[in-house]
């Protein structure tokens, strides 16, 4: 750890010291970093291990709260989000490597607190719970996940008190439920999701790709390559419905192509006929569905925890029948002893 690496680091104290506006310009007792009068404050929270979709969230909140602004990182490993012991002590801890990130991107401050600080006395006794929501998907794989998850967001809001929260948006169900609690709780931030970020091979950036041995990441890749399938699936099945609602395409036309040989045209013309406007969430989830299952016969195999297609809003199952609106298309998988998540936003009811 450089000097100018352990400068960022504060604790709760020098954090509430150091709240944007609270000190004038130029006050020789403020601390370093200290924001100009009437700026705001952001916070990126992380668990450490920091990479470049971490950089990409710090890098937007910079951007967001302006140069007067400050931008607060937050290291902490929750204990309360971990089923397994094994798992919390395998998670990796790299604070040294993590302060370098955290500069490199612009953040002003690094408040990593020790468990004790965060919980006093132990477990804390009186917790939030995520409700419905945080019991599918990934709270069903991962019981109780959610709710140390939001316990340990709400101390950190509490315990920061900044204007603006980025979260990224490759833990979509994470993000979802942080904007419901932030709207139902009242708390005084906003909520931005950004972008995932991802490997030039199309990998999610997750800290625990460190684990994955080159066999293992060429399995784990069927996560992307199953979304983007997906996406690509429902694209084209609203650019045919695009061309249908142009150019008046009928099973007459496509019957008549045949009677004449031209068997490609004919083929054409019943795709863009049968094509149905929403693009059809059982053709997006059987895109995504057939290259997992191939996935599964890879050796390594991948062992599929779920693919699921879900409203944004609550992460319930979306309907076949849905013809419009937003929805996420959500995959969870074992590859080895690694376990990964990714998504894709989805449209449907949009048109080229």
């Amino acid at each position: 750890m450089t000097a100018s690496e352990a400068t960022l680091l504060r604790t709760a104290a020098e954090l509430v010291a150091c709240t944007p506006g609270a000190h004038p310009e130029g006050d020789p007792a403020a601390p370093a970093g200290t924001p100009t009068p009437g700026a705001g404050r952001a916070v990126v929270m992380t668990m450490g291990a920091l990479h470049e979709g971490h950089a990409s969230l710090i890098q937007t909140a910079r951007a967001v709260i302006g140069p007067a602004g400050q931008v607060v990182v937050t290291v902490f490993v929750n204990p309360l989000q971990f089923g397994e012991a094994a798992d919390l002590d395998r998670y990796p801890r790299t604070l040294d490597a993590d302060l370098a990130v955290a500069g490199a991107a612009g953040a002003d401050v690094v408040f990593a607190p020790s468990v004790d600080e965060v919980y006093p006395g132990g477990e804390p006794q009186v917790r939030i719970s995520a409700g419905p929501m945080g019991e599918r998907l990934e709270g069903a794989s991962r019981p109780g996940h959610f709710d140390g998850m939001l316990t340990v967001v709400a101390k950190l809001l509490h315990l920061t008190r900044p204007d603006v929260a980025f979260f990224g948006q490759k833990d979509a169900q994470q993000l979802a439920l942080i904007r419901r609690m932030v709207r139902d709780l009242n708390f005084p931030v906003e909520i931005v999701g950004v972008e995932t970020v991802r490997e030039p091979d199309g990998l999610a950036l997750s800290s625990r790709n460190r684990f994955l041995d080159p066999h293992e990441r060429h399995t784990a890749l069927a996560l992307s390559r199953a979304l983007f399938a997906a996406r690509d699936r429902l694209a084209a099945q609203q650019a045919l419905h695009a061309r249908a609602q142009t150019a008046g395409a009928t099973e007459g036309r496509a019957a008549g192509l045949t009677r004449l040989g031209e068997a490609r045209l004919a083929a054409d013309a019943q795709a863009v006929a049968r094509a149905r406007p929403d693009g059809g969430p059982a053709a997006v989830r059987a895109a995504a569905r057939a290259i997992l299952d191939d996935a599964e016969a890879e050796q390594p195999p991948l062992a599929l925890d779920y693919v699921a297609l879900v409203d944004p809003a609550d992460f319930t199952e979306i309907p076949d029948d849905r013809t419009a609106g937003d929805a996420i298309l959500a995959v969870a998988a074992r590859v080895g002893t690694t376990r990964l998540i990714d998504n894709i936003p989805l449209t449907f009811g949009a048109t080229a």
